[in-house]
C-alpha cells in the first residue's frame, strides 16, 4: 500500500511540530507496512519571503496530488503589514478553496490527568468527547465585502447545497458515534440560520432518521458547552459559529496545544492541522506542544489514509504519555509530572508506539 502525504510546515511553532507529526507518521507507517511517500512545501509567511506567494502554485500542485496534507501553522508579526491579498492566512483561505476542502472536523475530548488544566471545574469535564463540524467554504468569511472611511461590510452567504452537504458529513460522523447531533444556528434574527435550520431538518429527517438532533441557537450553545458540555456529541454549524465555538470548547481540553482538526472534500482528500496558531513568541524554543499535531496525524489516518488501526494507535500512545506523566509548559507543572519539551514529548509518543 501506497500512501502519498504533503507537509506544509508554515510558520511560527509549525516547523517544530510538524516534525514531530511527521516522526509519528512515519513510524506508525512503518509499523503497518505502509509505502509512505513525503513531500514538503512552503505555504504563509515562508511561502511570501520565498515566491511573494501565501501559496505558490507549485505548493498547490503538490497537494493536488497527494492523498492527504498535513499543516503546522502560518502567519506571524513579521508579515502583519503586507497587502492583505497576500498575507499568510490569506495562503490557508485560498489552499481549503482550491482543494474543496468544505468540512471542518474538529474534536474536543478531556483527559483526566490534565482536568486541572482546565478553567472548567472537573465534574463538568467527565466523559466529554465532542467533535464540532463546521461548513468552511462558504458563510461570511467568503461573502462579499467593502469598506469605505466611514463604514464596512462583510455579507453572510449560504446555499442549500453547501448546508446540505456539510449536514451529511455531521450525520455520518453521528452513526458512527452516539447517534446525536446539535445543530447551532441563529434562526431568531437571521435569514442564513433560518435557511440553515430548514435545510438541516430536512436532511436530518430524511437521510439520518436513527440520529436525535437538536436544533440550538448559537448563544445557547456557547453556554451549554460550559455548563453540560458531556451532553454533546456531533454538533454542525456555519463557518463563524464553528470558528468560534471551536475554539471555546478547546478550552474544555485544556490548552489550544492538545486538539487537532481535519478539513475534508467530497474525496476523502484531507488537510490536517493543530487549531493552535504560529505562536511566534516561542517558536524555536522547544516549548510547543506537539499534541494537536500529532492527534492530526490520526485523524489524518482514520479519514483520508483508511488506516484507522494506526489513528487508534496513535491516541493511545498519547493517552499513554500524558498516563505516565509528560506534559508541555502549557499543561502545568506538578509532583509526579515531567515538564518537556516538543521533542522530548515527540519521544515519549514514539516510545509508546514501540511498545
Amino acid at each position: 500500500m501506497r500512501k502519498s502525504v504533503v507537509v506544509l510546515p508554515g510558520d511560527g511553532i509549525g516547523p517544530e511540530v510538524a516534525t514531530q507529526a511527521v516522526r509519528v507518521l512515519s513510524a506508525v507507517a512503518e509499523k503497518l507496512g505502509v509505502d509512505l511517500e513525503l513531500a514538503t512545501a512552503l505555504i504563509g509567511g515562508a511561502a511570501i519571503d520565498a515566491h511573494n506567494s501565501p501559496l505558490p502554485e507549485s505548493t498547490l500542485a503538490l497537494c493536488e496530488k497527494s492523498d492527504a496534507v498535513f499543516l503546522g501553522a502560518v502567519g506571524g508579526p513579521q508579515w502583519a503589514k503586507v497587502a492583505v491579498s497576500i498575507r499568510p492566512e490569506q495562503g490557508l483561505l485560498d489552499l481549503r478553496r482550491a482543494l474543496g476542502l468544505f468540512a471542518n472536523l474538529r474534536p474536543a475530548m478531556t483527559y483526566p490527568e490534565l482536568a486541572s488544566a482546565s478553567p472548567v471545574r472537573a465534574d463538568k469535564l467527565a466523559d466529554v468527547d465532542i467533535i464540532i463540524v463546521r461548513e468552511l467554504t462558504g458563510g461570511i468569511y467568503f461573502g462579499r465585502r467593502g469598506r469605505t472611511a466611514s463604514a464596512a461590510f462583510d455579507t453572510c452567504e449560504y446555499t442549500v447545497g453547501e448546508i446540505e452537504r456539510v449536514c451529511r458529513v455531521a450525520g455520518r460522523l453521528a452513526q458512527q458515534r452516539r447517534k446525536k447531533i446539535a445543530s447551532v444556528d441563529k434562526a431568531n434574527v437571521l435569514d442564513t440560520s433560518r435557511l440553515w435550520r430548514e435545510t438541516a431538518t430536512r436532511i436530518f429527517a430524511d437521510e439520518f432518521p436513527d440520529i436525535e438532533v437538536e436544533h440550538i441557537y448559537v448563544d445557547a450553545a456557547a453556554m451549554h458547552l460550559l455548563s453540560r458540555p458531556s451532553a454533546f456529541d456531533v454538533m454542525v454549524m456555519d463557518n463563524m459559529f464553528g470558528d468560534i465555538l471551536s475554539d471555546e470548547a478547546s478550552m474544555l481540553a485544556g490548552s489550544l496545544g492538545l486538539l487537532p482538526s481535519a478539513s475534508i472534500n467530497e474525496n476523502r482528500l484531507g488537510l490536517y492541522e493543530p487549531i493552535h496558531g504560529s505562536a511566534p513568541d516561542i517558536a524555536g524554543l522547544d516549548k510547543a506542544n506537539p499534541i494537536g499535531a500529532i492527534l492530526s496525524i490520526a485523524m489524518m489516518l482514520r479519514y483520508s489514509l483508511d488506516l484507522p488501526a494506526g489513528a487508534d494507535a496513535i491516541e493511545q500512545a498519547v493517552h499513554a504519555s500524558l498516563k505516565a506523566g509528560y506534559r508541555t509548559a502549557d499543561l502545568g507543572s506538578g509532583p509526579g509530572l515531567a515538564v518537556v519539551g516538543t521533542a522530548a514529548f515527540g519521544d515519549a509518543v514514539l516510545t509508546e508506539l514501540a511498545g
